[in-house]
């Protein structure tokens, strides 16, 4: 009865809201990138998968949670080779990042959430079992999975503080669906009492970890590298996954911050690709020197033009960023300024970097707390920033002692995946062979 209103009232959502979406797809590229496949129409080669193996299919949203599994998905494939594994995700981000680390031939749109868009997939597919990167529950997948008597999994599963109140007035929806998840595996304890509260069965819940923890920049990028023969003399200040407002403030700072120091460089990474042509606009409008990381790529060879002194790169390319963290004097991880949750402090904390995050952490908050405990990370509001950011690239020795003791939080906190793999394993052994 739950399934048949959710979808008489998507059916009637579509219809209402029919002339925005095709508004938005005639005028917009990202509306329509993957649309057949969305609508259910599966890749050939997906279907020759299907056929020819058996199949574990993981769906990760956007960009984070396709970084959050990356390391897992290398630990599923050697762990289960006689399967195999794809990887589905929301974004057209998410899909070029996971294309780009697990390869574009097991990568593909998640159908929409609508029956006959599963129904072609399940069909298609036959997985063995589903896994599911955080919380994101769909009711027509999620039954489609039921139906056909494929275990669910959800993996790094957490109920963010902003998402809470709405999970827990709606938990009467959700608990027929969530009563029936076959393994979920928490990032924390308040995930996992959050997770059981709206109708998870607590038997099944258990906490694995966060799954962020594990994951460390693979080999070094081509950004990194040029950037540390491009930056010789210079310090850097990487500002990542930044959001409208926070390239402003930093921008603001930034003279600030070269009285103090005239040898420094920034790098800001916008967290959205489709506002970089907005940063570059605010950059060109400024006083401040910059450039871009993507016409380093149409350089002649030998051409390769050295940073000058307060110079700003702008990090207009994806997948990049993580390795380019182990180059900072001092990270700024933005979201977190501006009123949007924060992003995820590890990618820096990982290299030892000083790490400054603003008081808006709440997407990050276990993560963030444990490196709070630590005093391994500043928190700093906009009108802070400029004197914080000043205060650790002034004192470079207390900079690089907090830096360690955000490794250490980093390194202490490991071991999600291998909980992840096993707890994976169980459920494809009760399915048939697990090897």
């Amino acid at each position: 009865m739950i399934l048949f209103a959710y979808n008489l009232a998507l059916l009637a959502a579509l219809l209402v809201g029919a002339p925005w979406w095709l508004w938005k797809m005639a005028t917009t590229h990202k509306y329509r990138v993957g649309l057949l496949e969305r609508l259910g129409l599966v890749p050939a080669g997906l279907r020759a998968t299907g056929e020819g193996r058996r199949v574990i299919w993981l769906h990760a949203v956007s960009v984070g949670e396709v970084l959050a599994v990356s390391r897992l998905v290398g630990e599923l494939d050697r762990a289960f080779a006689g399967y195999g594994l794809v990887i589905s995700t929301t974004t057209r981000t998410g899909q070029e990042l996971a294309a780009q680390r697990f390869g574009a031939e097991r990568v593909f749109y998640c159908p929409l959430d609508l029956p006959w868009a599963v129904r072609a997939y399940l069909n298609a597919l036959r997985p063995e079992l589903m896994i599911l990167a955080e919380t994101e529950f769909w009711p027509n997948l999620l039954s489609g999975c039921f139906r056909r008597g494929i275990p669910v999994a959800v993996v790094n599963a957490r109920i963010s503080d902003r998402s809470w109140p709405r999970y827990r007035a709606l938990r009467g929806l959700w608990r027929p669906f969530l009563g029936r998840l076959s393994r979920v595996l928490a990032q924390s304890a308040t995930d996992a009492e959050r997770l059981i509260a709206i109708g998870c069965e607590a038997e099944r819940v258990s906490v694995a970890g966060n799954l962020k923890f594990d994951v460390r920049a693979a080999s070094e990028g081509e950004a990194t590298r040029e950037l540390r023969e491009r930056a010789k003399g210079l310090r850097l200040v990487v500002a990542g996954s930044t959001l409208e407002g926070e390239e402003a403030a930093l921008l603001e700072a930034w003279p600030l911050l070269l009285e103090g120091d005239s040898k420094l460089a920034m790098v800001l990474a916008p967290r959205h690709p489709e506002r970089f042509a907005a940063v570059g606009g605010l950059l060109e409008k400024s006083d401040v020197a910059w450039t871009k990381r993507s016409d380093w790529r149409t350089e002649p060879d030998g051409s390769r033009a050295s940073l000058s002194p307060g110079q700003v790169v702008l990090l207009d390319t994806i997948g990049e960023l993580a390795s380019v963290y182990s180059l900072a004097a001092v990270a700024f991880v933005g979201g977190s300024v501006v009123a949007a949750g924060g992003h995820n402090p590890l990618e820096p904390a990982q290299f030892g970097a000083p790490i400054v995050v603003g008081p808006h952490y709440a997407n990050f908050r276990a993560i963030t707390e444990d490196l709070i405990a630590q005093d391994a990370v500043r928190i700093a509001t906009r009108e802070e920033l400029a004197g914080t950011l000043i205060e650790l690239l002034r004192d470079t020795a207390a900079a690089a002692a907090m830096g360690e003791r955000a490794k250490q939080v980093f390194d202490k906190q490991a071991g999600a995946t291998a909980r992840c793999v096993d707890a994976i394993g169980e459920l494809l052994a009760g399915t048939g062979s697990a090897t």
